[in-house]
């Protein structure tokens, strides 16, 4: 059985910052002088540590000090990933209509966007009917991020394919939102050429085509302004993280089988830190590839960014019986990151839970995804 999660206080004095390597004592006398080396990584499970302006380990002890280091966990993160893009990527995004399906209460259209100059993202908005009547009124909008699927893509989550995945946009717009399903990059019959677009990784290409997706949604008339949701399961699961962390204009994460630390992924198997293995795909973070052989070292990791969340809703399904993300590593994020929630007063807003099932979205899980969507952006 999973264990409990437990509110847990972080002591950090001198001797716990010598040991992580962060501070040092004095110099013996007959010490050589070394030439200056990096700052040692902050601690990945500890982070109520930051570095002050002369780059010393300080313990966090107010929100001021917490923002300094949650800067540097979006440093670490754009290290690996590639930057993200600024103002010059920003165009108009042209929205295109391609298709549309009257599936019934609402309706489906497949559009396409300008996400960046030279490139168009498709996607599936998904539409209540009475939001299109006269005086139809305003509903919150859904990012809803889909799993890997190499043959319709971003549609396995509008019930497209033949897959066991759910499809939980369309369960999102029966329940009256306004939701949008943007493809992922290099998966299915969306290739744009990441290297050509000036990406280090996949990942970030994602997380630019997900935060035009919100600047879409803004545009709507239908659409309620003032917070938006995203959910994912597996891909999607670190997908809706990795946005969420750079745009603040998600209050409510969900994420189904979508991470775990990386000293955890796969049981640490050595092989799956190889060229197109793993992370280290084109599609997600090639340069996670350097790190092979030492993945303690990668300058962020899932504690981090669950953290960097904070104090916004964050629900996290971990299965028992998933051999992709382990439940046990889920529950040490948790552990390590439930501090940041409690110094910013939401201690309540991180909510982990165990499915007794394999790699999967049960139906209990997502009902519960969908009430904390409705009460947290009401």
């Amino acid at each position: 059985m999973p264990t409990r999660l437990t509110r847990r206080n972080f002591l950090v004095t001198g001797a716990t910052l010598m040991a992580a390597g962060l501070v040092h004592g004095p110099c013996p006398a007959n010490a050589t002088p070394a030439l200056a080396a990096k700052p040692a990584r902050l601690p990945r499970t500890n982070l109520l540590v930051y570095r002050d302006r002369r780059g010393n380990a300080q313990a966090v002890e107010s929100r001021s000090h917490w923002a300094k280091r949650r800067a540097e966990i979006l440093r670490g993160m754009q290290s690996i990933m590639g930057p993200l893009p600024g103002r010059e990527k920003r165009v108009p995004l042209e929205s295109k209509l391609a298709e549309e399906t009257d599936c019934g209460t609402y309706l489906r259209r497949l559009v396409t966007y300008a996400s960046e100059p030279g490139s168009r993202t498709p996607a599936y908005l998904l539409i209540p009917k009475p939001l299109l009547a006269r005086r139809g009124g305003k509903a919150r909008a859904i990012l809803c991020l889909h799993p890997t699927d190499f043959k319709v893509g971003h549609g396995v989550v509008v019930g497209l394919g033949k897959t066991s995945y759910p499809a939980y946009a369309s369960e999102l717009a029966e329940r009256g939102y306004v939701a949008l399903a943007p493809a992922y990059p290099q998966l299915a019959n969306y290739q744009p050429d990441i290297r050509a677009l000036g990406y280090a990784s996949g990942t970030m290409k994602a997380i630019w085509d997900n935060l035009r997706g919100l600047d879409l949604l803004e545009s709507l008339p239908f659409v309620k302004h003032g917070g938006f949701g995203a959910i994912g399961h597996s891909l999607g699961g670190h997908n809706s993280v990795f946005t969420a962390v750079f745009d603040e204009r998600i209050k409510v994460i969900v994420s189904s089988c979508g991470l775990d630390f990386f000293t955890d992924y796969y049981g640490g198997n050595p092989d799956v830190w190889k060229p197109e293995r793993g992370w280290c795909q084109l599609r997600y973070m090639p340069r996670l590839l350097d790190y092979a052989g030492r993945l303690d070292e990668i300058p962020f990791d899932f504690a981090e960014l669950i953290g960097a969340l904070a104090p916004r809703m964050c629900f996290l399904s971990a299965p028992l019986k998933d051999s992709n993300f382990k439940w046990e590593s889920v529950d040490r994020i948790a552990i390590a990151a439930r501090p940041i929630y409690e110094l910013l007063g939401k201690p309540d807003n991180l909510v982990v839970e165990h499915p007794a099932c394999e790699h999967d979205f049960p139906e209990a899980m997502r009902t519960k995804a969908y009430d904390l969507l409705a009460h947290h952006l009401a």
